[in-house]
């Protein structure tokens, strides 16, 4: 019997291969599914089953793919009601994997169709759990996501505690857990970055596990939610509902374009654009109007935090060789709609003489000199990063609501904006230069630049002490 974790740091998701004696199984899969099909090439394996432990709400599953592509069968857990062909299993019920069994343990709270799987191995042993977002190795998955229910969160919250202490919490301590996420992710808000563990750990040290009564549990765990991303409901209704192949996103996406075609398809299709391209390189020259939001960092979640329409057209600058990559992991947060890009990238932009913006920028030195003329600072930060450590008069402007509070800005106003390194605080200054605000500084480097310098901090940074 074979187990293997695929990790995806950018989604901090976990999608699992298991095999055994020429049948394999995934677990929640990602939409681009070449990943799968290899593994079980590899292992001249046949895929049996794809078995989902919930209707994803900060993905875009590839379920309906690896179906397509191998026969399989679809597996849901108790109460789930996809809109496409798949099989719902029954608690307790048990699924041959090659000589090794996995028996569905219905476990509602996350969602009412949470579900997950318990891996036994060919002796007929409680090897490992597929949680899911029931539980994750220092916390319990959110109460706040399930689509279209008349339960509260605390209803459902009420649900996970039952789950928890009469489905898993019985289970030696010996088996392994395997979670849906890492840190990270906002499926939760304690999540270690441990990526597995071992249950009786999670029995002595996760917070939601100790010994308390419903009431406190569901007390603790709907304290300090803050609102989920706003495309979390929308995947979760594609994972319910289906999408269209990713090959067919692919087949409008990957699409070189000229300089010309660019523009015309940029006013034509009223379409969006996005540089992709590493944040130092945004600064020192973009199109304007475009906004950062670079691929070699937290990419797909943050096009799904901040751009509010699932289907509005995307143009995108990136490195060539890259554009595939941009195309796929815009549709692992459903954004199924690019139509093309810059064939040549940005160099081809300013070989054809076309307007070019930049973004200002001082170093840590700089903004500490600066800092002594009263400045109007912007953190964008979240909120518990602010509130564990900032810089002393700085307003908290977090990206994640951009859109929400970018009214609290005055236009004749100059801001210095920074976040933890760098890449937060250019998406929001290309984001306000897009909408009209033009006297905008970037802090290279963010804050770790300026606790890793030699700057005395004691009057400028102000910590708290009870985090």
């Amino acid at each position: 019997m074979k187990v293997e974790q695929l990790y995806t740091g950018c989604l901090a998701e976990a999608a699992y291969y298991i095999e055994s004696n020429g049948e394999a199984v995934i677990i929640d899969p990602l939409r681009e599914v070449e990943p799968y099909l290899e593994r079980a090439k590899a292992d001249n394996a046949k895929i049996k089953y794809v078995m989902e432990t919930h209707f994803h709400a900060d993905f875009v599953s590839g379920h309906l793919e690896l179906a397509k592509e191998t026969g399989c069968t679809i597996v849901f857990g108790p109460t789930a009601q996809p809109n496409y062909k798949a099989y719902i299993a029954k608690d307790k019920e048990e699924f041959k994997v090659g000589n090794a069994t996995i028996v569905v343990l219905h476990t509602p709270g996350h969602t009412m169709e949470s579900t997950t799987y318990l891996l036994r191995d060919e002796n007929g042993k409680d090897y490992a759990i597929f949680t899911g977002d029931t539980l994750f190795l220092g916390d319990v998955g959110r109460p706040d996501l399930a689509v279209k229910t008349d339960l509260t969160r605390e209803d459902l919250a009420g649900h996970l505690f039952n789950s928890l202490h009469t489905q898993l919490m019985p289970l030696s301590d010996d088996v392994i857990v395997y979670p849906g996420h890492g840190a990270g992710s906002a499926c939760g808000k304690k999540m270690s970055k441990e990526t597995w563990g071992y249950l009786g750990d999670q029995k002595r040290t996760n917070y939601a596990l100790r010994p308390m009564t419903k009431a406190e549990f569901v007390k603790e765990v709907t304290t300090g939610l803050v609102d989920p991303p706003q495309y979390f409901p929308k995947n979760a209704v594609m994972n319910k509902m289906g999408y269209e192949s990713i090959e067919t996103v692919r087949h409008k996406g990957i699409k070189p374009l000229s300089v010309r075609a660019f523009k015309a398809a940029w006013e034509g299709e009223n379409a969006l654009v996005i540089d992709t391209r590493h944040q130092e390189v945004f600064a020192h020259g973009f199109i304007p109007g475009s906004i950062f939001i670079g691929i070699d960092d937290n990419f797909a979640p943050w096009v799904g935090a901040l751009i509010t329409d699932l289907q509005v057209p995307i143009l995108f600058v990136c490195e060539p060789g890259r554009e595939q990559e941009v195309v796929d992991r815009l549709a692992r947060v459903g954004y199924d709609n690019p139509i093309g890009y810059l064939e040549g990238g940005f160099n081809t932009w300013l070989a054809a003489g076309e307007d070019v913006d930049t973004v200002q920028e001082v170093n840590v030195t700089d903004i500490v000199e600066l800092y002594k003329r009263n400045i109007n600072i912007l953190d964008v930060r979240r909120e518990s990063e602010f509130n564990s450590q900032h810089v002393v008069g700085a307003v908290n402007f977090p990206l994640d609501f951009i859109n929400k509070n970018m009214q609290m800005l005055d236009r004749d106003k100059q801001y210095f904006l920074h976040c933890m390194g760098g890449y937060r605080s250019m998406i929001a200054i290309s984001i306000l230069k897009a909408r009209g605000f033009d006297k905008l500084v970037n802090v290279e480097g963010g804050f770790n630049t300026l606790m890793d310098s030699n700057i005395p901090k004691t009057d400028f940074v102000e910590q708290n002490t009870e985090l």
